[in-house]
């Protein structure tokens, strides 16, 4: 009889965020047990706390990976077809054009009332986002599409905002987030930066109001 082949640390690892993914795309984040995921995995739940301390640990680590599978950055860091605020609106619409991660985003929303996952979400983008942005900025300066004396300090800002505009950070309804949102799209233009459209402002209502339902 043949031994079961021996996983790496590795593989398990890569499996359980599979099958949180999965879990979480078709159960959703709150109706999915850690006991379903390891179900799903093939694997005993004590293997579980080998690798995740929590259930909210695995979503944020499934967000990172899904964004670096798939990074929007790196996708138009070569484009010699986009000048620098181009390839900035194109990075924002690649972000609404990735439903996948963009529900698992969504369900990760609730999950930023624990200040210390908040700090850490705060921490992960400024240390990823912030040089990103600041690349692209500084490119739209040199070919002129950008005109801003600011690219360090909207670098700085931008992976802000979005904890701004959340509900389950600061408590807001779908009219004030719409607000908010007006008043983003206004601050960033003044800057330079004339990167959110109408669509954007209305999708980024659809998903944060419904979060802001129910607020006290």
């Amino acid at each position: 009889m043949a031994r079961p082949v021996k996983k790496t640390p590795e593989q398990w690892q890569k499996e359980i965020l599979d099958a949180a993914k999965e879990l979480f795309l078709t159960k959703g984040y709150e109706e999915t047990a850690i006991a379903d995921i390891m179900e799903l995995a093939g694997g005993a739940k004590g293997m579980f706390y080998r690798f995740f301390r929590s259930k909210e640990e695995v979503i944020h680590a499934l967000g990172d990976q899904m964004f670096f599978l798939n990074n929007p950055f790196e996708a138009v860091r070569e484009r010699s077809d986009l000048n620098g605020l181009e390839k900035i609106r194109e990075v924002l619409a690649s972000h609404r054009a990735d439903e996948e991660r963009e529900k698992i985003n969504t369900q990760a929303i609730s999950i930023l009332k624990d200040p210390r996952i908040l700090a850490a979400a705060v921490e992960a983008n400024r240390r990823v986002l912030t040089p990103l942005w600041f690349e692209l900025i500084e490119e739209g300066r040199l070919d002129g599409s950008i005109r801003t004396g600011y690219a360090k300090e909207l670098s700085e800002l931008l992976p802000l905002i979005n904890f701004w505009l959340l509900p389950s950070v600061f408590p807001a309804d779908a009219e004030e987030i719409r607000h908010k949102y007006s008043f983003i799209a206004e601050v960033l233009s003044m800057m330079g930066l004339p990167v959110i459209d109408g669509e954007m402002c209305e999708r980024a209502q659809q998903i944060l109001g419904s979060c802001g339902e129910g607020r006290e």
